[in-house]
């Protein structure tokens, strides 16, 4: 017997011989065994699932599903061979969910978008395995658990706005299992905006936002169902843009995302969620931003540093509204050498009516710089809280500022001031009511002057303070009606100092002979001007 077999033998012998070898080697092949036929079972299992989701898809030869031969009625393709130029522009439908632009198609990428779309119809009828849904939002599943990924699969989720912060949010919240999307936009794709988009290309182009997002989007998740919008959100039309989802379920909307860049239409988009109890959570300015670490998620109360927040918070205070929005806001602060919003050529203005130039009255018309990725967090945020606040994940986001003691402190010490005044003037002060609330108080110490006195700058022992001495003939408190004794009083007479400050402005200004000039220099007259005119511009929202 050759040498080298003589090992196997001796191994062999040893087997037959102990008890124990026999059966640890009786427990290696069997696990061996077992192992393998796991294994088996589940590639089989995979190619199973695999063949079902083919199963799924229209073969190419296919040419009577009803929604490819909706799509070959609108571009006929009976004589399209590869390189052939096909005309989206050609006599369009209103109603249909293509819309036009001059693109080249080969054979095969219109076979592709046929079969995407009858997927998708298919998916919308429950003709789609849910098995195959689970896998795809496996992480998600993990994540949340069961309970919160059922939550965000049956969630309805509006967005209005879908430029860069909008089109991100939507793709992040169809990618990550919400079914039920209202997309609300007027505007179209334009190739300067393809820098921040989520999902556009050259070839959505010239189409309506709405409609190169959901086609884009049903590639992905075919389940998901779109209500597209191409629309302009305002206040007349919130009713309809925000009711309930069509059909016979009649679901009220679980979340509103905010990515409108207009302050008009904005202000008036929040403005009915609060009133009517709809969530909403609210993008600020992304424009001119560069730094992702200064992006946050808190309360629209605290919220700073940002020109369009500081806009919006002013027009909502004005109608009662000072927190409880869930806002992403920027805390990154403008310096020499960042991007700034650009003036409009010199030209333009020499043209006259300048508002024209907007794509509609009152938008904007100069160009802001972004930055592509700053838009894209922005919406990545968003789609994120709505998903943690449906799956009731565990969340900490920046709380409202807890400032309304302070508010009735300073409105307190304002009544004392009006009362001294009053008696100083030669009335009697008991009684005296004065028409400012603590939420007027708020907005002239939050929203005109920025929470800093306008003497020193300082931002602790505040108060309000008439400015000037306004008293006429008939003095500084209104008698006229019998039993009641008011104080003349308007928002736009009161300044914000410290409460030192305020102490020497009474005895030198209000009860004494000199003039604010006299007593601050030009630079606080100045600043106080430029507030109170921005006060007066502010005035008409009221």
């Amino acid at each position: 017997m050759s040498s080298w077999l003589t090992p196997i033998t001796d191994w062999t012998t040893r087997i037959s011989q102990s008890r124990n070898l026999q059966l640890a080697t009786t427990a290696i092949v069997s696990g061996v065994l077992v192992g393998g036929t796991i294994l088996g079972a589940q590639a089989a299992n995979q190619r199973r699932r695999t063949n079902r989701l083919k199963n799924l898809i229209p073969p190419q030869e296919e040419q009577h599903d009803p929604i490819a031969d909706k799509v070959a009625d609108y571009i006929d393709t009976s004589e399209v061979s590869e390189g052939t130029q096909v005309d989206f522009n050609s006599t369009p439908s209103s109603k249909d969910p293509f819309q036009p632009f001059q693109v080249q198609l080969t054979e095969k990428e219109l076979a592709d978008e046929r079969r995407n779309v009858a997927l998708a119809e298919r998916a919308r009828r429950g003709d789609y395995d849910n098995d195959l849904i689970l896998e795809q939002l496996a992480r998600n599943r993990v994540f949340l658990t069961d309970p919160g990924l059922t939550s965000l699969r049956n969630a309805f989720i509006i967005i209005v706005g879908l430029g860069g912060v909008g089109s991100h949010a939507a793709s992040a919240l169809a990618r990550s299992g919400v079914s039920k999307l209202r997309l609300i936009d007027f505007d179209q794709v334009t190739l300067s905006s393809l820098n921040r988009h989520a999902v556009a290309t050259l070839a959505d182009v010239g189409t309506p936002k709405v409609h190169a997002l959901r086609k884009r989007l049903q590639q992905v998740a075919p389940w998901v169902q779109f209500d597209c919008r191409n629309e302009l959100f305002g206040a007349n039309s919130a009713p309809t843009q925000l009711a309930a989802w069509q059909g016979s379920s009649g679901q009220r909307v679980d979340f509103v995302v905010d990515a409108i860049d207009n302050i008009d239409s904005k202000v008036e988009l929040l403005r009915y969620c609060c009133e009517n109890k709809i969530k909403v959570v609210s993008s600020m300015g992304a424009g001119c931003k560069s730094d992702p670490t200064r992006i946050f998620l808190g309360d629209i109360s605290a919220s700073t540093d940002d020109p369009l927040s500081r806009s919006v918070r002013r027009r909502l205070r004005m109608v009662g509204i000072a927190n409880g929005i869930p806002t992403v806001f920027s805390t990154e602060k403008t310096a020499p050498g960042k991007a700034q919003l650009l003036p409009l050529p010199d030209d333009e203005f020499k043209k006259g009516a300048v508002g024209e130039l907007s794509v509609l009255q009152d938008f904007r018309v100069r160009i802001l710089p972004v930055l592509g990725t700053m838009p894209a967090m922005f919406g990545l945020v968003i789609a994120n809280h709505i998903m943690l606040e449906l799956g009731q994940y565990p969340h900490d986001p920046l709380i409202a500022k807890g400032r309304f003691k302070m508010y009735e402190a300073i409105l307190a010490n304002l009544q004392a001031l009006e009362e001294r005044l009053a008696r100083w003037a030669g009335v009697e002060s008991v009684g005296l009511r004065i028409p400012v609330t603590a939420e007027d108080v708020g907005y002239l110490v939050e929203e005109v002057y920025r929470g800093r006195s306008v003497v020193s700058g300082l931002s602790t022992r505040l108060c309000l303070v008439r400015w000037g001495w306004h008293a006429d003939e008939t003095g500084v408190v209104d008698v006229q009606v019998p039993g009641q004794k008011f104080s003349k009083l308007e928002l736009s007479d009161l300044v914000l100092m410290t409460k030192e400050e305020a102490k020497v402005h009474e005895e030198q200004v209000l009860r004494g002979r000199k003039t604010p000039g006299e007593l601050y220099g030009v630079s606080v007259v100045e600043l106080v001007g430029r507030r109170m005119e921005e006060e007066r511009a502010f005035a008409k929202y009221r």
